[in-house]
């Protein structure tokens, strides 16, 4: 694959890695070279090994000093599932080299995690909050690292995470190799990257416009209490497999899982109040059987890694247009296709807006049995009878149902008039250089 450490080559051969992705080939070289490097690309794309695969070869090569609680390397992301499946990553990649690595993350006690960094340890993969609690009780010393990745660092300023970011750089010596990686480079990344890196490589793979390559994505119009009948309609359709189903909240997720459980589908739920060993419980069983259904929070957009998974549904509209992106990414991943539906209701229109200007495409209306109707219901005013008018901004692909005469009432843009039609949506340019 590359001139890497002998042991790194051979575990990469016996894993059947012959040619690397885009962000391996463009950022793996000037890491080995001890290089910051500035990486832009979305999940899926090869992006964990593109830092892993440098760590394991420094340790490799360098044979830094072990000590208890000064680690060589810290990886810091801002999900425990995503630590995990760093981790996984670091043992398949590593596992003819001698090192040792531990995980650093809140849901779980402590003490194993203590015990690890007295008995020494090259690599921590950590989450900002226990990170920054095991700081304060100065159960690690962070002067002696020489590598420090920072992984998805767009979701760790969404997540709030960047006061603790802060104080764990303070941390860290100045004389250190950083590796910053990000699914988006809005200004405030940028910012970030300016004051943690050195001079850096900067890579774009990927951006997020180019997201939707293999992911057939599309809207289903529909009223609040109808997305139940719709979804349990589309997971009982023959190509569907593995499918995550996004919800807004934490409860709203018990509840849907709930649900489709006693519709008869096999679904788990995950979300942040759920203890890592049940999280980790949830995947697995995710994981091994084929049509299973996992319903999911935002909580685990990024830290999700499973191979397999045919459909992502958007139940509920993601708030952010970032959401939207790692949300359906998801699937399609290793370059495999994928399927992105979202259910909108009326007043999720905003939401749907926001996200199309983002990707810079209108989302496909989809008909099942070339009935669009079916899927684009009636809109509720809040009035009964013709007395109410509609609001001006609800989107005329909504269109409304037969009335209780049998006939079919006017177009809500008739209805509303030719000054409240929505304008013509115009493709959103993205920037084309960083």
């Amino acid at each position: 694959m590359m001139n890497l450490f002998p042991a790194l080559q051979q575990a990469l051969t016996e894993l059947n890695y012959k040619q690397p992705t885009p962000i391996q080939s463009k950022s793996i070289p000037p890491a080995l070279e001890g290089l910051d490097v500035l990486g832009c690309a979305k999940t899926g794309t090869g992006k964990t090994a593109a830092f892993v695969l440098p760590i394991l070869d420094f340790l490799g090569l360098e044979r830094p000093t072990r000590e208890a609680n000064r680690p060589s390397v810290l990886v810091l992301v801002p999900t425990r599932e995503l630590a995990i499946q760093i981790a996984e990553s670091i043992g398949r990649y590593g596992k003819h080299m001698k090192f040792r690595h531990t995980l650093v993350y809140g849901g779980v006690r402590q003490d194993s995690q203590t015990r690890s960094l007295r008995q020494g340890v090259d690599i921590v993969i950590a989450t900002p909050g226990r990170l920054l609690d095991l700081l304060t009780q100065r159960h690690i010393d962070l002067r002696n690292i020489q590598m420090f990745v920072l992984d998805e660092a767009d979701q760790m300023l969404d997540m709030g995470f960047l006061p603790a970011l802060k104080k764990v750089v303070a941390a860290l010596p100045e004389e250190r190799q950083s590796l910053f990686f990000s699914a988006t480079l809005p200004p405030k990344i940028r910012d970030l990257a300016a004051q943690l890196l050195f001079n850096p490589v900067t890579v774009t793979v990927n951006s997020r416009c180019n997201v939707v390559e293999r992911i057939s994505q599309s809207v289903r119009f529909v009223q609040r209490g109808n997305k139940l009948a719709t979804l349990s309609s589309l997971l009982s359709g023959e190509r569907v497999d593995r499918t995550i189903v996004f919800t807004r909240t934490k409860h709203a997720a018990n509840g849907l899982a709930k649900k489709l459980s006693r519709a008869g589908f096999r679904v788990t739920a995950i979300h942040g109040n759920k203890t890592q060993n049940a999280r980790q419980r949830a995947l697995e069983a995710f994981r091994r059987e084929q049509g299973a259904v996992l319903v999911a929070t935002d909580v685990a957009a990024r830290g999700i890694d499973v191979p397999g998974v045919t459909h992502v549904v958007n139940y509920d509209m993601p708030g952010e247009p970032d959401s939207y992106i790692h949300r359906i990414g998801r699937t399609g991943r290793a370059g495999a296709n994928g399927i992105a539906v979202s259910f909108c209701t009326p007043d999720e229109l905003d939401n749907l807006r926001a996200i199309e200007k983002h990707i810079g495409i209108k989302l496909q209306v989809a008909c099942p049995n070339d009935q669009c109707e079916q899927t684009e219901p009636a809109l509720k005013t809040g009035v009964q009878g013709n007395e109410s008018q509609p609001s001006r901004s609800i989107d005329k692909r909504f269109r409304p149902k037969l009335n209780s005469n049998g006939q079919r009432k006017l177009k809500i843009a008739d209805r509303v008039g030719a000054a409240s039609k929505p304008k013509a949506r115009h493709r959103h340019q993205r920037a084309t250089a960083l």
